[in-house]
């Protein structure tokens, strides 16, 4: 298994462009949000457990537990915004059908056309995940690390991912095109 730093690395290296990254911090949060929402029906009892199970809590719990084996802080970091999502999927479930179906496809449209925004106009390179599925499981924890990073978490992470691929940048070759 690859080190936190080898798949924040190797994701980093799809997401140099800060206005990606950017459209990534909006994208990201509502794909989860919209997975919790849609997964969390069906729900099961779970005998003499006092939670209701459902898909969305098996993916999350499996998503937390390999998040864990990468780095047990950032784990735990990612488990608390888990609960969270788990949480809003589970109120959003309880409501109507189309309720549900229109939060859960909505954020679930939205967060993707950010996406793709993000990597067509700014990043000009395909998506993390089209070369390895994985950056489908880590882009929510590098958006995390990004975040941490930005009020000082693990510098030296930081910088050990910087060395690999560089800093973040405007785009320069879009920024000339502008000139």
């Amino acid at each position: 298994m690859r080190t936190l730093t080898q798949q924040l690395t190797q994701y980093a290296a799809y997401h140099r462009d800060r206005r990606n990254i950017a459209t990534h911090f909006v994208g990201i949060p509502m794909i989860v949000l919209a997975l919790a929402v849609l997964l969390s029906r069906p729900s099961f009892g779970a005998g003499m457990f006092p939670v209701t199970l459902s898909p969305a809590w098996l993916l999350f719990v499996a998503a937390t537990v390999y998040y864990l084996a990468l780095d047990v802080p950032l784990g735990v970091t990612m488990a608390c915004v888990s609960a969270l999502c788990l949480a809003f999927g589970e109120w959003i479930a309880a409501q109507t059908t189309l309720v549900w179906l229109a939060t859960g496809i909505g954020l679930f449209v939205i967060g993707w056309v950010f996406q793709f925004v993000g990597h067509v106009a700014y990043e000009h390179r395909k998506p993390a995940f089209v070369d390895d599925v994985v950056g489908l499981l880590i882009g929510p924890l590098f958006v995390l690390a990004e975040a941490l990073f930005g009020v000082g978490w693990r510098p030296e992470l930081r910088d050990a991912i910087d060395a690999q691929v560089g800093p973040t940048r405007i785009n320069p070759q879009r920024a000339e095109a502008h000139r």
